[in-house]
C-alpha cells in the first residue's frame, strides 16, 4: 500500500528542481500571485503542513520523551550531557535555558505558519475542486488545532497568529489568555469536523491524511482537558466517541501490537498517524527526517536488537509493577528479565539501568536494516482511546454503570477481567489505570496527569515516586529565554 508522504512532489508551476527545494524558497509565506490554484497546488501546500509532526522536536522524539517527566521511566541516555534537558526537566528543576522546553516551543510555530498558509490562500481560490479544497481547508484547521493544542498543555495561553507572516513585520506579539487560545483551538478543530472526509472515503494514495473522525477524537480530547471547569463538557465528550463508533471502528477485530507494526501502518484502530516511510533521501537528524527514530532510541543500548540502540527511554520498577496479571500488553510493551525472546534475541536485565527497556515500537532489522530507514508510523489518535475517553465522560457524569462498558472493552482485549460495580471513585482510579497502560509511552500520559484535577493529581503521584521538587508552577514549562528576549510583549510562566 503506497502511503501518504509529507514531501512537496509533482508541482511544475511552482519549480522544475527538487521537491524539498520548495520549502526552502523564498519568501515562505506567499504563493506566487502568478500561480493558479489548482488542485495539485493546494495539496502541496496541505502536505506542508503535515511536515512539522515528523520532526524529533515533535513526535519523532519530545512528545514521547514526556513519559519520562511523567515518571513511566528515565533517561538511558550515553552519559555526559546527552540527555541532560529531559533529566532537568523529569525532576522539574528545568530553567529557561532548558532545551527540551525550547524544542518542543519551536517545533510547532512552523507548523502553524504552513497552516496559515494553506488557509489564507485557499479563502479565496476557485481554481479547482471543491472537494480537494474543502479537504485541504479541513487538514489545515485540523493541524492548526492540533499544534496549539500542544502548545498550551505544555506552556498555558500563547499568542495567536492566525494569519501568515510577511518580512518586515515586527515578531513582537502578546500572549493570549487560556481561555482565548481554547476558543480558537475548538473553533479550528470543530471547522476541521464540518469539512474532513472520512478515513473509510481515502484511497490508499491519500491514508494517514487526517480524516473526520481523527478530528472529533482531538475535540473530545479538549473537551475532557477543559471538563473540570465546564461539566457540560463530559457530555459533549461522550457523544462524539459514541459518534465515532458508529463509523466502522471495532475493537474486537483489532490486534493491539498491530498499531506498533512497521507493516501495518494506518490500521483499522488506528484514526491518525505521523507518517513516516524510511526514505534515506532525507536527513535523519534534521527537521524532517522520513525515518521514525523510536525503535534506534529504544533499543537496548549494545543489545544489537535493532538498527542503533540507544536505550533512551527506560521503564521504572514502579511503571512495570502496575500490571496486573495476565495483562497481554505488558510482554508487547516492555522488556523484562524473562520476557518472550525479540526476533530470536534474548533480553538482559543488564541493558538497562532499571532493568527494563521499552519495546513496543521495536522494529527487526529485517525490516529496518539500518538506523535511519525505519518505516514505522506513529499512532496519535487510535480507538481505543476514544472508548478510554468515553469511559472517563461518562464516569464523570455520574453514570458510572454505563462507564464500564468502554473500559470493558480494551480490558477485555488486553486479557482482562471485566470491570462491574465500581463507585463512581474507583472506576476514576480504574480509568486512570487503564490509559496508563494501553497507552503507555506514546505522548498521552504527561497531558492525562496534568488535566485530572486541576493538576493535583499531577502533584500528588509525583510527590508520591520521588519527585520532590515538583509544584503547580512546574506543571508548565518556561517560555524559553530566546523567546524573551526576542519578543518585547512575551510574559514568563509564573515560578521561572
Amino acid at each position: 500500500m503506497k502511503r501518504l508522504q509529507y514531501i512537496i512532489i509533482g508541482l511544475s508551476a511552482f519549480l522544475t528542481t527538487s521537491c524539498s527545494d520548495f520549502l526552502d524558497l523564498s519568501p515562505k509565506n506567499t504563493v506566487d500571485p502568478g500561480v493558479t490554484m489548482t488542485d495539485s497546488v493546494a495539496t502541496a501546500l496541505s502536505n506542508a503542513c503535515y511536515r512539522t509532526l515528523q520532526s524529533s522536536n515533535m513526535y519523532n522524539q519530545r512528545i514521547w520523551t514526556l513519559d519520562i517527566v511523567a515518571g513511566n521511566s528515565l533517561v538511558g541516555a550515553g552519559g555526559g550531557t546527552d540527555g541532560l534537558e529531559t533529566i532537568q526537566a523529569s525532576n522539574f528543576i528545568a530553567q529557561t535555558d532548558n532545551g527540551m522546553a525550547l524544542y518542543m516551543w519551536r517545533s510547532p510555530w512552523v507548523g502553524i505558519g504552513q497552516c496559515n498558509i494553506l488557509l489564507k490562500n485557499l479563502s479565496t481560490a476557485t481554481g479547482l475542486s471543491q472537494a480537494i479544497k474543502d479537504r485541504s481547508m479541513g487538514e489545515a484547521y485540523f493541524l492548526r488545532a492540533h499544534y496549539y493544542f500542544i502548545l498550551v498543555r505544555l506552556y498555558g495561553g500563547v499568542p495567536l497568529r492566525l494569519e501568515p507572516f510577511n518580512p518586515g513585520e515586527s515578531t513582537a506579539i502578546a500572549r493570549n489568555t487560556l481561555e482565548e487560545t481554547y476558543t480558537q483551538i475548538m473553533n479550528d478543530c470543530q471547522n476541521a469536523i464540518d469539512l474532513l472526509p472520512t478515513k473509510a472515503s481515502y484511497d490508499s494514495k491519500n491514508v494517514g491524511r487526517a480524516c473526520k473522525e481523527a478530528a472529533m477524537a482531538m475535540m473530545a480530547d479538549i473537551y475532557l482537558t477543559l471538563a473540570p471547569d465546564h461539566k457540560d463538557y463530559y457530555a459533549k465528550a461522550a457523544d462524539l466517541c459514541k459518534g465515532i463508533s458508529t463509523m466502522g471502528y471495532d475493537l474486537s477485530t483489532c490486534k493491539y501490537v498491530d498499531n506498533f507494526d512497521a507493516t501495518i501502518n494506518n490500521g483499522p484502530e488506528s484514526l491518525f498517524e505521523v507518517q513516516y516511510s524510511g526514505n534515506t533521501e532525507y536527513d535523519f537528524w534534521g527537521n524532517n527526517p522520513q525515518s521514525s527514530w523510536l525503535s534506534t532510541f529504544m533499543g537496548p543500548r549494545n543489545a544489537n536488537f535493532v538498527a542503533g540502540g540507544y536505550g533512551w527511554n527506560q521503564p521504572t520498577q514502579e511503571f512495570v509493577d502496575q500490571y496486573e496479571q495476565g495483562d497481554k500488553r505488558k510482554d508487547l510493551t516492555v522488556f523484562y528479565q524473562g520476557c518472550p525472546d525479540f526476533d530470536g534475541k534474548q533480553y538482559k536485565s543488564s541493558y538497562s539501568n532499571t532493568g527494563y527497556n521499552v519495546r513496543k515500537f521495536l522494529v527487526p532489522k529485517s525490516i529496518s536494516p539500518e538506523y535511519n530507514t525505519n518505516p514505522e508510523n506513529f499512532v496519535i489518535y487510535r480507538y481505543a482511546d476514544v472508548l478510554l475517553i468515553e469511559a472517563e465522560a461518562l464516569n464523570e457524569q455520574g453514570l458510572t454503570t454505563e462507564a464500564a462498558a468502554p473500559l470493558n472493552i480494551v480490558r477485555t482485549r488486553a486479557g482482562l477481567p471485566s470491570v462491574s460495580n465500581l463507585s463512581q471513585a474507583d472506576m476514576r482510579e480504574k480509568i486512570i489505570h487503564e490509559r496508563r497502560m494501553e497507552l503507555a509511552f506514546e505522548g498521552h500520559r504527561w497531558f492525562d496527569l496534568i488535566r485530572l484535577d486541576h493538576g493535583n493529581y499531577a502533584l500528588n503521584y509525583l510527590k508520591s515516586i520521588g519527585k520532590g521538587n515538583v509544584t503547580k508552577d512546574r506543571l508548565l514549562f518556561p517560555i524559553p529565554q530566546t523567546e524573551m528576549d526576542a519578543n518585547s510583549l512575551m510574559t514568563q510562566n509564573p515560578g521561572y
